[in-house]
């Protein structure tokens, strides 16, 4: 029986559990305080383009609060040692939020698009119910695509060959393989093509009418939005949604599929430069919080490094005494 298997080196799973790290420990502070910023946003004045963000953001902290599963994973050499309940949980999480992403920063794209080329029409109709609506969707459409990963789990004697083998969403027999292929293929096209088809037009129109007048300083906003998105798209997304199509077409997953999965995870990393050149209030905001925080890092510190004042040798009470009563004796 042919099997598909996401393969690794001897040491490759040391690879996973350092880029994984370097992932948790940069995207997490990261992601918090874009948390922290959309929140306060939209506490102010809900726009559309900061309830599409905010969603953004809470798939890539689902992403990064799952990780340690997968750390755990690669530090034991890619053997599943946790429950097995968590397995399909931390597989179906972590593929969700990499499509949510291609969606979101294609719905992105739409709404800048909007905002430039339709300005009076999109100013006069503020949209967040309309955001919500297509975040609800783009959850729907994400999270039901990465079900597969609960079908493929769960399937014919998959989970016995699982509990033997001690591994997780890596080894697959040609019926799970028969039916996670052509979901793979279908998500490279639905979830990750047009969404970056989308997005290309949108943002080719968009730095077009901008370099027609717009300030310097919003063309250079919208030029770091354009490509921290594309990195994104064709750096982070780009081969693992080629290794779709390949795995499709050889019947099995490709040999180096894991590899490129790493480069997935790092959107989770890229998508706060998102967030920061998404808007001149996000910028603004950030960097106001940056700020409180430093102030009251400063403040911790000041106070920590503050200690009771000690007696020095030759000062204090008991030196002063001391000298009163020499001075008293040569009066004597």
């Amino acid at each position: 029986m042919a099997t598909g298997h996401d393969g690794h080196s001897s040491n490759g799973h040391w690879l996973n559990f350092s880029v994984y790290l370097f992932i948790f420990v940069v995207g997490l502070p990261l992601n918090l305080l874009s948390l922290l910023v959309f929140v306060g946003k939209l506490w102010r004045r809900p726009l559309a383009v900061d309830v599409l963000l905010l969603n953004l953001t809470i798939s890539d902290l689902l992403l990064l609060l799952f990780l340690p599963f997968r750390m755990v994973e690669a530090a034991s050499g890619m053997v599943w040692l946790l429950p097995y309940v968590f397995c399909p949980l931390s597989s179906f999480l972590f593929f969700t939020s990499i499509y949510l992403t291609s969606l979101f920063l294609s719905a992105v794209s739409v709404e800048r698009y909007l905002c430039v080329a339709y300005p009076m029409w999109f100013k006069t109709r503020p949209r967040p119910g309309q955001a919500l609506l297509v975040s609800a969707l783009c959850w729907l459409l994400a999270g039901a695509h990465c079900s597969i990963v609960y079908i493929t789990e769960f399937s014919g004697n998959y989970s016995d060959s699982q509990s033997n083998n001690r591994t997780c969403y890596q080894d697959f027999n040609e019926e799970q393989l028969s039916a996670l292929l052509p979901v793979r293929l279908e998500m490279a096209v639905v979830l990750f093509g047009i969404p970056l088809l989308v997005t290309l037009y949108c943002y080719s129109h968009l730095v077009c009418t901008l370099s027609r007048g717009a300030s310097q300083h919003r063309r250079k906003r919208v030029t770091g939005l354009v490509a921290a998105t594309l990195l994104n798209f064709l750096v982070c997304f780009g081969p693992y949604n080629v290794s779709h199509v390949v795995g499709y077409i050889q019947g099995q997953s490709p040999l180096w599929r894991e590899h490129v999965l790493l480069l997935s995870s790092l959107n989770s990393c890229v998508n706060p430069l998102v967030n920061y050149f998404s808007s001149s209030g996000f910028q603004f905001d950030f960097h106001q919080l940056l700020r409180k925080l430093t102030r009251a890092c400063g403040q911790c510190g000041q106070k920590g490094s503050v200690k009771p004042e000690e007696e020095v040798e030759g000062e204090g009470p008991s030196q002063e005494l001391s000298n009163v009563q020499n001075r008293a004796s040569y009066k004597l």
